[in-house]
């Protein structure tokens, strides 16, 4: 080759080097994990929603502590049959288990046939289907001379008996008792009785039914029809237990995952900060089994060895109720959490993963992520004990990605000291939370576009738009399209909070809302799903080209593909009031097909999914016949997925 050749070769390199750039620059990759859902207990999420026991205070551990004017026969109703003639009383001098220390003692001086026992109405009733089967169980104990006969039924509103079964309590110890029952009507408002037929003394205690059909028929499970709507979503990881409840009312009240497993007469039941009760029925194996049934990384998150700042209602006056594990104490906390981590992951001959094991799941959960903290104050005292659990983990589970804190808003104090904190230590991410207005989101959909990507990336922890309209749930979809278009900082992402039970909500708004029968998607939920079902393992740039004849703010859009499938997925979002025409520019990939799959979720701006209108809103999906350019007009208030097939590769 001579000079001359060189020269030419040199300038076809240094000139296709833009080019090159520009193509790399075009495509970057996406997190798997980016779209995921945030399960707290609060708004009734738990006892009385997601876990589908349906007897309230079935271990009589209600108290005053939990609310005001609870005790533990609330829920409960003295019944004396006919002329059935005894008492009750509620016991702790020989309970069923130490951590369970209330039952119930009923004595019955003459059943007179029909008995006197108790009655439970559940959470607003309990809802029944005719043709389903219930399993019921209770533990129970006859002190007298003989067998105490026990008569078991269901009962509609007025009192009609739906179903009933016996069975016979033993004289000696604590002994579990089991039935199915089958109701021959449905009833949006029955109650289970217990009635003690025979003449003596019995102790009840952990008196239980729950459907069969839970979610993947697992024991001890899950309501179907509730945690079908978090399947639909199809989250690539689940944050549990809580935020604001994982670091508790105070050190007493911090949630104790080791008191969460194990045999349900045998877990701990405590007050919940959002003024109610949990019975950790739902605790952190039903967590990991719902997170595996889902296909969904978990991210349990722990306390930092402080509680709420907003303990004892302080965030009255300034939130400085936060409280401390002593330093002396912190030793064996962090091992708390260490011996979570080998819970998850650890082999069923470990001495946490045979617990595991023990509760029917042998194989390790493949836990990658943890949170430690949860909106923190950043004092002195904070950072310390988040330094000494993130250096434990780190050292002993390297391949385990910590999650930390900068605060409950957008920015401030603890924001700036908290990402600062976070960068010094090299923490892999850290946990941002904001409720704002929509026209927040809209105005800052390119808030990740600068971030440093050399430092710690985001867990976009709790987000919403603060409504349920129609337009609340675009301004979110259109600041869903900056999360993906920076889906290389922004590693994951989940909406909250996220149920919410009729006239039970300490929090608004949330993504589901749902009663004992009734489920109810939000127009947020419309869109999370969209996004959580048409997600990409790398975004394109430059290939869809907004209108500009509208403000910047009411329109925006994102193009993902899917290497897995070879799909093309672009999202188009009108958060104005007149149609928006979008120009998609597809002839940089191969082989894509003609052929379209369209969904349109679309309606009047104020348009909401209540339970008199409970599909006011919905997604539209058509056949659509794309090409390799095209324009598409996106109606007023309207979201937008077009997915294309194409090569892989």
């Amino acid at each position: 080759m001579n000079l001359l050749q060189i020269g030419a070769a040199a300038l076809a390199l240094l000139a296709a080097l833009p080019a090159v750039a520009q193509k790399v620059a075009a495509n970057k990759p996406i997190s798997p994990d980016l779209f995921g859902i945030f399960i707290e207990d609060i708004n009734y999420t738990a006892d009385g929603g997601l876990y589908a026991e349906l007897v309230q205070n079935r271990s009589f551990e209600y108290s005053p502590s939990d609310r005001g004017g609870w005790h533990p026969l609330t829920s409960w109703d003295y019944l004396h049959e006919g002329y059935a003639m005894g008492s009750l009383s509620v016991e702790s001098a020989a309970p069923l288990h130490a951590n369970n220390p209330h039952y119930v003692q009923l004595r019955v001086e003459n059943p007179f046939q029909k008995g006197l026992g108790i009655k439970n109405s559940g959470f607003d009733g309990i809802a029944l289907k005719a043709g389903e089967k219930y399993d019921f169980s209770l533990w129970a104990r006859s002190k007298g001379g003989a067998a105490m006969p026990l008569l078991v039924q269901l009962r509609d509103a007025k009192g009609a008996v739906l179903a009933e079964t016996t069975l016979s309590a033993k004289v000696g110890e604590w002994q579990q008792y089991r039935a199915t029952l089958a109701p021959n009507a449905s009833a949006p408002d029955a109650s289970l009785v217990v009635l003690a037929t025979g003449k003596g003394v019995v102790d009840l205690d952990m008196i239980s039914l729950f459907p069969q059909k839970t979610f993947r028929n697992h024991p001890n499970g899950l309501r179907a029809d509730l945690t079908q709507a978090l399947a639909d979503l199809k989250p690539r990881f689940v944050r549990f237990p809580g935020g604001c409840l994982a670091h508790g009312d105070g050190l007493d009240n911090l949630y104790d995952w080791k008191k969460t497993i194990g045999p349900v007469e045998q877990r701990v039941a405590q007050r919940n900060i959002w003024g109610y009760h949990q019975t950790a029925g739902l605790g952190y194996f039903e967590y990991f089994q719902l997170c595996e049934d889902l296909g969904a990384r978990a991210l349990p998150v722990v306390a930092a060895g402080v509680s709420c700042q907003n303990s004892g209602g302080s965030w009255r006056i300034g939130g400085t109720g936060q409280q401390c594990v002593p330093l002396a104490d912190m030793a064996a906390y962090t091992q708390d959490i260490l011996d979570l981590i080998e819970y998850a992951n650890g082999p069923a001959t470990s001495t946490w993963g045979a617990k595991r094991a023990a509760a029917g799941h042998p194989a390790p959960f493949n836990l990658h992520y943890i949170g430690i903290g949860n909106e923190d104050k950043q004092t002195p005292e904070f950072r310390e004990r988040f330094q000494l659990i993130y250096d434990a983990v780190r050292t002993k589970y390297p391949n385990i990605e910590v999650i930390g804190t900068v605060g409950p808003a957008p920015k401030g104090e603890d924001f700036e000291q908290g990402w600062a904190f976070a960068n010094q230590l090299n923490v892999p991410l850290v946990d941002e939370h904001y409720y704002e207005n929509p026209e927040w989101f809209l105005a800052n959909n390119r808030r990740y576009d600068s971030y440093d990507r050399s430092k710690s990336k985001v867990y976009l922890g709790e987000y919403a738009s603060r409504g349920n309209t129609l337009f609340n749930a675009l301004a979110e979809a259109a600041y869903m399209t900056s999360l993906e278009r920076n889906g290389d900082v922004v590693r994951l992402a989940s909406y909250a909070p996220l149920l919410a039970k009729e006239n039970h909500t300490q929090w608004n708004p949330d993504l589901i809302y749902f009663n004992n029968s009734t489920v109810v998607p939000t127009a947020n939920y419309y869109v999370q799903a969209l996004f959580g079902q048409n997600t990409g393992t790398e975004y394109c740039a430059n290939v869809v080209t907004l209108p500009t004849t509208v403000a910047a703010d009411t329109v925006a859009a994102s193009c993902v593909r899917d290497a897995r499938s070879g799909d093309i997925i672009v999202k188009l979002v009108n958060v104005g009031g007149s149609a928006q025409s979008f120009t998609v520019d597809l002839s940089r990939f191969k082989g894509v097909n003609s052929a379209a799959t369209l969904i349109t979720f679309a309606g009047p701006k104020t348009a909401k999914n209540t339970f008199a209108t409970p599909q006011a809103v919905q997604p539209k999906t058509t056949a659509y016949k794309a090409s390799r350019n095209f324009t598409y007009t996106a109606a007023p208030y309207s979201l937008t997925v077009i997915r294309m097939r194409a090569k892989r590769g």
